[in-house]
């Protein structure tokens, strides 16, 4: 099997090849950067078509939230229109697409307070869900053969450069420099560790999973607040965590007040998924 990687160098795509390098390279992984491959060029379907693969594990994507709101052409194209091309491409080749999608696509149901399954109504409440939704919607309109999986709240050791570090890394470096932190508790969502979503995408190409949509998310639930004193707990930084609205904070984009994910059929598929304490607790060791 041959697997081309888009986006290796992201904090997925960084445990995704450092999983397959611990499983014995059980596969031939290509990793193709953007220095190789603009996924926004005219020419991007017929550039991957002209590739030799049998999956396509797309783990690009335009996720700078705010930003996202005044960019909102730029997000189409990455987000969805690139997608689309991708699973033409694949359609072309007779092979999968394997594309990483958001908890961001809900948000709408203000009075959800159960996690939200693969088969809950979406609703997304910014651009940058609403354009993952495009891109979802039109990879499985183009080809049959599409597997969709939503993560949410990542952190991994590789960063978020692009958004200036993950959520964990800055809350501990707030913590240290102000020794206080102020943080939303009316933002519900499901914290997620890269390295157990790269163990499950290794599960889903090894074992050729159904085509479909899948959460694959830690286990539980948590407030940005929630996470952030769970973060101060588990380091060795001292520091008070205390709660606030969401309205206190002049963000431009919206975010989901519930966007916590039910990942079930994920844990029936490939074994249950550790809870995000858990998880942190891996991440910060």
């Amino acid at each position: 099997m041959k697997v081309v990687l888009l986006g290796p160098d992201g904090q997925l795509g960084y445990d995704v090849r450092k999983a397959h390098e611990e499983a014995g390279a059980p596969f031939e992984l290509l990793p193709v950067g953007r220095d190789r491959l603009d996924v926004t060029a005219p020419d991007l379907e017929e550039r991957l078509a002209e590739m030799s693969f049998d999956v396509l594990l797309n783990c690009t994507g335009y996720h700078r939230t705010d930003d996202v709101e005044d960019n909102a052409g730029l997000a189409v194209k990455v987000n969805a229109h690139a997608v689309q091309g991708m699973a033409r491409a694949c359609a072309r080749r007779r092979a999968r697409l394997l594309h990483i999608s958001t908890d961001y696509v809900f948000g709408g149901d203000t009075q959800r307070r159960t996690p939200l399954r693969e088969d809950d109504p979406v609703a997304p409440v910014n651009v940058y869900g609403a354009s993952k939704l495009l891109g979802e919607t039109l990879a499985q309109l183009s080809w049959e053969d599409v597997v969709v999986v939503r993560v949410a709240s990542l952190f991994g050791v590789a960063g978020a450069d692009s958004k200036g570090g993950n959520f964990v890394e800055t809350m501990l470096r707030l913590a240290r420099e102000r020794g206080q932190l102020r943080v939303v508790e009316d933002q519900v969502m499901s914290p997620t560790a890269t390295t157990d979503v790269a163990g499950v995408l290794m599960r889903m190409l090894l074992d050729e999973c159904p085509a479909g949509t899948y959460h694959a998310v830690n286990g539980g639930e948590a407030s940005w607040y929630d996470f952030a004193r769970e973060i101060v707990r588990q380091s060795t930084v001292l520091a008070k965590v205390t709660p606030c609205a969401s309205d206190e904070f002049r963000a431009r984009a919206a975010r989901p007040g519930y966007s916590a994910l039910d990942n079930a059929k994920v844990s029936r598929a490939f074994g249950a998924l550790a809870p995000w304490q858990d998880a942190l607790g891996r991440y910060l060791a």
